[in-house]
């Protein structure tokens, strides 16, 4: 890896540290001339593409991850990578900015808020959806503020946003809160069950009430444990048993995230609450979140779930997708067989994932 340091208006004392971590993306690519394609540009010339950040009063470094990543490559053992780096560094900076593709950040935000215990310092997920070398660009924009919103502090020189969050396009999201939306235009992320965290225009607004407090006295602790034998299974009109069957039968599969319909709502027919009821008894674990944006899963209020609650699906509420699969990743990772620790703890809410 490479570091990288930012030639700003810091001081030599300056109080505030941000670490700058690029793992890849839209983001930092430029058109070559010479080959006619857009390529990561050298992270050294930043000040070139971003003159602004020389104004900025606090010092900035930036480390460059040996192998850069287009976000819809993103893994497991990458999300343990990047703990494991702001880890290794979390008494040495006072927030990190993760630089990330569009494509998976809001897993990769929501994987590190559940890695990061009793996180005291901002960890702020960016990108771009148009190349830092395009001439409408939303690159600038984004970085400047998620690193103005990583150095800020409060009244008490304490950070004002003790987090992993999400920052895109004026809005700053709560990272297990946050969905990627919109693929065409600049507004990418939404949190549809959570308030911001602030919105950025003349000024930056901070929600306060809506933020995860600071609280130092809590000791730091990084996990460094994921189990990824889960799956995403959304229901649709026309699901076979033979599908159903195919997945809830996968070698070594742990726990699945049920995409159902509206409250949380799934087909009652036999063969499909058989299907259920089998995987249940063999020891997988049955998270039930829905396929709607906004509103929660209601488990048992109609009909169409009550089944689901009888045989013991766990109700995921306001849960993400996003959040439901790497909670449940983390969690398996933490507890092992320990079946009941696990749906216990999916019905908690562990990092403001949850209402």
């Amino acid at each position: 890896m490479k570091l990288i340091t930012v030639d700003t208006a810091a001081s030599a004392h300056s109080p505030v540290s941000v670490l700058v971590i690029y793992t890849g993306g839209t983001f930092g690519m430029v058109y070559d001339r010479r080959l006619e394609t857009l390529v990561p540009f050298n992270f050294e010339q930043i000040l070139d593409r971003i003159p602004e950040l020389a104004r900025l009063r606090f010092s900035i470094s930036v480390l460059v991850l040996d192998e850069l990543l287009d976000s819809s490559n993103m893994q497991p053992e990458h999300w343990l990578h990047l703990s494991q780096i702001i880890a290794e560094r979390y008494d040495q900076y006072d927030s990190f900015v993760i630089v990330h593709g569009t494509d998976t950040m809001a897993y990769t935000a929501s994987a590190l808020s559940f890695l990061f215990e009793n996180l005291n310092k901002p960890v702020i997920l960016t990108g771009a959806q148009l190349p830092i070398g395009a001439a409408r660009t939303d690159a600038v924009e984004n970085f400047i503020t998620a690193l103005e919103i990583a150095a800020a502090r409060d009244e008490h020189n304490q950070p004002m946003v003790p987090e992993v969050a999400i920052y895109f396009h004026s809005l700053l999201l709560r990272g297990n809160r946050a969905r990627k939306q919109e693929s065409s235009q600049f507004n990418a992320f939404q949190s549809e069950n959570y308030p911001l965290l602030a919105e950025a225009g003349v000024t930056i607004d901070y929600n306060r009430p809506y933020i995860r407090p600071y609280q130092p006295e809590q000791p730091f602790r990084v996990h460094q444990k994921l189990d990824s034998n889960v799956v995403i299974l959304k229901i649709f009109p026309g699901i076979s048993a033979s599908v159903l069957h195919s997945i809830l039968s996968i070698e070594n599969l742990k726990g699945v995230v049920l995409e159902t319909y509206g409250a949380g709502n799934a087909p009652t027919a036999p063969w499909f609450l058989e299907a259920l009821q089998k995987a249940t008894e063999r020891g997988v674990i049955l998270l039930n979140v829905s396929q709607c944006m906004g509103g929660k899963v209601m488990q048992g209020r109609y009909q169409t779930s009550k089944y689901l609650n009888d045989m013991g699906l766990v109700s995921g509420a306001d849960l993400t997708s996003e959040a439901a699969v790497t909670k449940l990743m983390f969690l398996l990772g933490q507890y092992g067989d320990d079946i009941e620790r696990i749906r216990k703890e999916l019905s908690e809410s562990l990092r403001g994932e949850l209402s």
